[in-house]
């Protein structure tokens, strides 16, 4: 099951971004937790959220009325919320549990936001903001951002140079054009999967769960093959797991592709004292 799962995730990676379910993917992520996971009955669930939203909405509704209803059914109705007790718990990274639990974190319940929103016809794309995802439909007059994790709020650009002052960022440009620049670059689908993975990755590596740490390791390369920092960490997680020869794999192929690497130097010397535990063993 959970191999035809990663097949199945491979193709969908495979696709154009506008053909790419991007709920799809985030529940094939969850079968590496949950095997027996009903992938079609979330998409259901999904389904019937977005029902509920359309049931509410005036004849002739605009985006801003769509906007409205579907905060209304999601936060107020449903209950969904953004998990501040405990929101490193990696069931906030699990679109199933999200579902179950209504309670998230800012991506995955942007997932759910935007999932529903594609079903209505809102163009929905995902902000890459530092630490704290967001997203925003496109309009003649400019970008509406808005925030899932905390209600569906919209975001004035003051707002979002607020949020990065609070996290002390200095980008060597004013923050006011930074913010302009992260909202005018949305995610794509595929990116949105990797920065779940890559969430998932360190709640794992955090953890010291390294075999879970490698599983979110697997599906990012899945993704994203050739990502030169993505194969280092692989080996680093090999190296924990005493995955020796794995990890001079991963360590010789980072260097091949990132040969002048500000890391390269220690790299190297990893893989010297690899090579010495690898001997050993053998």
């Amino acid at each position: 099951m959970i191999s035809s799962a990663i097949e199945r995730l491979r193709h969908l990676v495979s696709l154009p971004d506008q053909d790419f379910s991007l709920a799809e993917a985030a529940l094939l992520i969850a079968k590496d937790e949950y095997p027996d996971l009903d992938v079609a009955a979330y998409i259901s669930r999904l389904d019937e959220l977005a029902r509920k939203v359309r049931a509410q909405l005036p004849k002739h509704a605009g985006f801003e009325d769509t906007i409205l209803i579907l905060n209304q059914v999601m936060f107020e109705e449903q209950g969904f919320a953004g998990d501040t007790d405990n929101y490193y718990d990696p069931r906030n990274s699990f679109l199933n549990e999200v579902l179950d639990r209504k309670l998230g974190i800012p991506l995955t319940l942007s997932i759910v936001y935007m999932e529903i929103g594609r079903r209505l016809g809102l163009p929905l794309e995902g902000v890459p903001f530092p630490w704290h995802f967001l997203v925003k439909v496109s309009t003649a007059e400019g970008d509406v951002v808005l925030d899932p994790f905390s209600g569906g709020i919209c975001l004035s650009e003051e707002d979002l140079v607020e949020r990065l002052e609070g996290l002390g960022l200095d980008e060597g440009t004013s923050l006011a054009t930074f913010a302009r620049t992260l909202v005018a670059q949305p995610m794509d689908k595929k990116q949105v999967v990797l920065r779940m993975l890559r969430n998932l990755k360190g709640i794992y590596l955090h953890k010291q769960d390294y075999t879970k740490a490698l599983a979110a390791a697997e599906r990012i390369l899945l993704v994203a093959p050739d990502m030169p920092e993505e194969i280092r960490d692989r080996g680093s997680i090999y190296a924990r797991l005493e995955c020796f020869q794995a990890a001079l794999n991963d360590y010789r192929r980072y260097l091949q592709l990132e040969p002048a690497a500000n890391d390269a130097a220690e790299v190297h010397q990893r893989i010297i004292e690899l090579q010495r535990l690898s001997a050993h063993i053998n």
